[in-house]
């Protein structure tokens, strides 16, 4: 379970570490005895944040503008958790873009008064070139700095800035990384074909992936964030392709007689499992970095598919038709003993294994709908995320856990949707042309 620090803080320094975007680093202070805010369920408890308009550091060189557009993105991309409730800033009682952005400058009763718990204070200096930010980040009621930093980077770097800093601040207060840094990938038909698009993980910067002009399906991200594995048509058959990011075409395939469908790696390893036909029945292989078979994981008469990895790499949970009816299955992979995890619903499917390995998140189809459900490995704790809003399907975990994408017909054409981990904070992501679907979450950070 994961915490947000909030009241009384006892002082003491954390070592240095650097950022690729980074220029300095400020003394901060971090909760040692406090109470906590459960934030597993954000419908219960969103945390109060003000985030005023940043200072302008350099009047004569800085555009207004961008102080403005600064502080919005950090409002943006914090209320896009769902952890944070941001206090609409017609309520403030005070500018420290006027006033001033350290603590000596900040009247805390002026923020406790609105119901804020913590503040965001930021300033900025830009050039045509150049843009250096720094961000605080207050416990309002103790009125201690929580942390503060220094960024630098060209002029285009906001976005990368802001997430960074969001990044960093839901690092210390719940232990997790979060999601700024994140990106999604995902088929959509905007070209006239399905291709393989990817976007961050606010909807923002779509592009184009592939571009072979054939149907493209599945895609599935490496571990290290830096590859995209995926299945093609571009020869007339469904092969595997891997495309690297810092590439500009696919390096790589997986070819075998018969399908070649739902590549996914193994979490840690450069090994990837996918679902094979050549020896006649669908079943699912584990295959070497060069796309050589490592071993048959499945053997059963009935079509086995989707495989999806605890975050250890000792289970895999997968789609089985085994009894029929397509439910999920878990297998051990050193012992190859396989139960079956899924009982209620006839037609359960598409499973994704949470980052932190205590749910299991898939689809069921009931009267031709279908709804996003979660369950915990042992088969206790089934429930249901998505009623009575269209079909719901593909579900994939943010790399924290704390927010599932999937893709949903509610509005009519199948668009990408984002939800917290407990059902709450459903909106779309993209919007597009055409029809999304099949969302893919990367696994980590980007590589700047």
């Amino acid at each position: 379970m994961t915490f947000i620090r909030m009241t009384f803080i006892r002082r003491f320094f954390l070592l240095w570490t650097g950022l690729v975007v980074f220029a300095g680093l400020y003394p901060f202070q971090a909760a040692a005895e406090y109470d906590y805010i459960n934030i597993s369920d954000p419908f219960l408890n969103k945390t109060p944040v003000a985030a005023p308009v940043f200072k302008n550091m350099a009047p004569e060189t800085t555009a207004p503008a961008l102080a403005v557009e600064a502080a919005d993105l950090v409002q943006q991309s914090l209320e896009f958790t769902g952890y944070f409730q941001m206090i609409d800033r017609a309520a403030f009682l005070e500018e420290p873009s006027a006033k001033g952005i350290t603590g000596q400058a900040i009247n805390f009763d002026n923020w406790t008064d609105i119901g804020a718990e913590l503040l965001i204070t930021g300033g900025i200096t830009a050039t045509e070139d150049f843009l250096q930010i720094e961000c605080r980040l207050f416990d309002t009621f103790s009125k201690d700095m929580l942390f503060g930093k220094r960024y630098k980077g060209r002029s285009d770097d906001l976005r990368k800035i802001v997430h960074r800093f969001c990044s960093e601040m839901v690092y210390r207060l719940t232990g997790k990384r979060g999601i700024f840094e994140s990106d999604i990938a995902f088929v959509s038909t905007a070209t006239g074909t399905k291709e393989i698009f990817t976007c961050a993980f606010d909807g923002q910067d779509v592009k184009q992936l592939t571009q072979a002009g054939s149907l493209a399906l599945f895609p599935a991200w490496s571990p290290d964030g830096m590859a995209v594995a995926y299945t093609s048509y571009q020869n007339d058959r469904p092969e595997i392709f891997i495309r690297r990011l810092d590439q500009p075409r696919a390096e790589a395939k997986i070819s075998y007689k018969g399908i070649n469908i739902t590549p996914v790696w193994v979490p840690g390893t450069d090994r990837m499992a996918a679902t094979l036909s050549f020896e006649g029945d669908e079943e699912i292989y584990l295959l070497t970095h060069a796309g050589k078979i490592d071993k048959r994981l499945t053997k059963n008469w009935g079509i086995d598919v989707s495989p999806t990895f605890s975050p250890d790499g000792k289970k895999m949970a997968f789609v089985s038709k085994r009894f029929g009816s397509p439910q999920i299955f878990i297998c051990v992979l050193e012992t190859g003993s396989v139960r079956r995890l899924t009982y209620a619903g006839k037609y359960n499917t598409q499973p994704d294994w949470s980052p932190a390995g205590d749910w299991i998140a898939f689809s069921s189809m009931e009267n031709g709908r279908a709804d996003i459900f979660v369950i915990r490995p042992d088969g206790e704790g089934l429930k249901q995320l998505t009623i009575d809003s269209g079909s719901n399907e593909s579900p994939s975990w943010s790399p924290d856990g704390s927010m599932i994408a999937f893709s949903s017909t509610r509005t009519g054409t199948s668009r990408i949707y984002v939800m917290t981990a407990s059902g709450t904070d459903q909106r779309i992501l993209v919007r597009a042309d055409g029809a999304q679907t099949d969302p893919a979450w990367s696994p980590g950070f980007k590589k700047y």
